[in-house]
């Protein structure tokens, strides 16, 4: 399997190319803001086509750059039905007014075809199966999408903003909730093998089991304490 990601723009938020190999199809994971040419980037270097890009949630950071590249690609975009106002309107997913500008030169909207995500969804894209769960607590749509283990590597887990190394993702924002955060990462992560490697929506890779260990949220899930004991990280 090929992955290939890089952090894009004024977030560092990372974008990931997901193929079974080079000079195959492919599938975009959050194509975010300034996203497009580093897409681009990738794919003429490991000779990929796309066929969808999936999305781990709404936030302008993660979707910025989902127009231009499924119009480039005439590819469709999957978001969770929750979070899809946001494509069209993401300064509400800020606290602002419908219409208050974000970053002059960003361009807002809808591709062409968006598809709806919903919880326990098996997607068969390029090849390859992901397996959707929904995870609100960053934002009431947010989603996760694994992969299973296979002989040659083992499950991985795009988290989008649920977990990161070290930390989870902010619940300060519209639609944002630490009751659902921790719920989610205790029926989402804690059942997953500490051998999954978890590509997040920011920051390094990890693995569940380091994150187990030593990730507070994930400890004081794990203990059954609802607390909110470090900083959390995302837009």
């Amino acid at each position: 399997m090929l992955i290939a990601g890089f952090p894009a723009g004024a977030w560092g938020t990372n974008c990931y190319l997901v193929a079974p190999a080079a000079g195959e199809e492919c599938v975009i994971i959050d194509p975010g803001h300034q996203a497009a040419p580093g897409v681009e980037e990738a794919l003429k270097k490991h000779r990929l086509k796309p066929t969808a890009v999936v999305l781990t949630h709404g936030h302008i950071d993660h979707v910025a750059s989902v127009v231009p590249v499924c119009g480039a690609h005439d590819v469709p975009a999957w978001i969770h039905p929750d979070d899809r106002y946001m494509l069209k309107h993401p300064e509400k997913a800020l606290g602002r007014s419908i219409g208050m500008p974000l970053m002059g030169e960003l361009t807002v909207g809808e591709p062409d075809d968006v598809r709806e995500l919903t919880d326990g969804a098996k997607l068969d894209l390029a090849g390859m199966e992901f397996s959707v769960a929904h995870a609100p607590g960053h934002t009431k749509g947010s989603v996760t999408f694994r992969m299973p283990e296979s002989a040659d590597v083992p499950s991985v887990f795009f988290s989008g903003d649920l977990l990161f190394a070290g930390s989870v993702g902010r619940t300060d924002l519209p639609g944002g909730s630490m009751e659902d955060m921790l719920g989610s990462l205790a029926r989402v992560c804690l059942p997953l093998d500490d051998s999954t490697v978890v590509l997040s929506g920011h920051g390094p890779q990890t693995t569940i089991g380091q994150e187990r260990a030593t990730n507070p949220y994930l400890r004081q899930v794990a203990a059954g304490q609802g607390t909110d004991p470090a900083p959390r990280r995302g837009m």
